[in-house]
């Protein structure tokens, strides 16, 4: 009984502090259609991919932190999109694909239209910023610390 009783404290326990735990509200492409007809906002986009080392960092070091989380929920709707989903998208009226995918480096659309750099092969990780208007207004494609990101995150 007593063991019992423990586990169920446990599991109240965990859940208690999962709902309390503070995450990025990241939204997929169709959510953001949506969110930004209802009411324009700054956007910010994460494009990723599960090898990218850099990424996973950024992962579990910046965006774990209560200071990113705030400042992106609070500013920004905040999208994630791993670069080789095989997902057909749907945005602005149009239909956005992976071309790519029996290739080498299998990029989707949509990084390959917003994230490229000029004279440049696509790399990761690839972070965009956009205006109300969903006008880009910034690019990096680097790690970026909390400290960093932060300052961007502010100044933008």
């Amino acid at each position: 009984m007593k063991i019992c009783l423990n586990l169920v404290m446990l599991v109240m326990v965990s859940t208690v502090f999962s709902q309390t735990e503070k995450a990025v509200n990241w939204l997929n492409f169709e959510q953001l259609e949506d969110s930004i007809l209802i009411q324009p906002k700054k956007v910010f986009i994460d494009f990723y991919a599960n090898w990218c080392s850099p990424c996973i960092k950024m992962q579990k070091e910046v965006f774990t932190d209560t200071l990113i989380i705030d400042l992106l929920n609070q500013n920004y709707y905040a999208v994630k999109m791993n670069v080789e989903t095989q997902d057909t998208i749907s945005f602005g009226n149009q239909v956005f694909i992976n071309k790519r995918l029996n290739k080498r480096n299998p990029v989707h659309q949509i990084p390959l239209l917003m994230a490229r750099q000029k004279n440049k092969p696509f790399s990761l990780p690839a972070l965009v910023f956009l205006d109300e208007k969903f006008q880009a207004t910034a690019r990096y494609f680097q790690y970026l610390n909390v400290k960093q990101l932060s300052i961007i995150l502010s100044d933008q």
